[in-house]
């Protein structure tokens, strides 16, 4: 597995408490509980993950490693002139981030991110090491003799 993460139990317990407790008819009730969704690609040499962050500026953006734990930050600022006042508030403002526990069979140094039209794409590679390669077996004339 590419990717670790806390238990699974744990997560799921505590994305039916953010539904259950976190919301009041559709809106949220605390930025604390803000998500910023995720999908994750395993590729042959790489894995990229895809953060959904519409209408945040770019500049906002954060990403860090530390310690194998990737942290995606991110900000949107309110957006009322003087005169308004909002009716209605079903978007998320402030700051919040992410975390993803990476595996130690990727290369953190190696992080790249970028981001378009809504979606921060991050890519982590395999290391070298951690792909699969042929294993050559030796026959009669060139066989090595292996002891246990």
């Amino acid at each position: 597995m590419l990717l670790t993460s806390i238990d699974p139990f744990v997560q799921e317990f505590d994305r039916l408490a953010q539904r259950v407790f976190g919301q009041d008819n559709g809106r949220a009730l605390s930025q604390e509980h803000v998500v910023m969704p995720m999908d994750g690609i395993r590729r042959k040499d790489d894995v990229i993950l895809r953060f959904d962050l519409p209408g945040i500026d770019s500049e906002t953006i954060e990403v860090t490693v530390d310690r194998g734990v990737l942290t995606v930050s991110a900000r949107r600022s309110e957006e009322y002139g003087e005169d308004e006042r909002p009716f209605i508030r079903e978007r998320a403002m402030g700051s919040f981030a992410r975390r993803v526990y990476l595996a130690e069979t990727l290369d953190s140094d190696k992080i790249e991110a970028a981001y378009q039209n809504g979606v921060l794409a991050v890519r982590v590679p395999l290391l070298a090491k951690a792909q699969p390669r042929k294993v050559e077996i030796h026959t009669d004339a060139s066989a090595k003799k292996i002891t246990a």
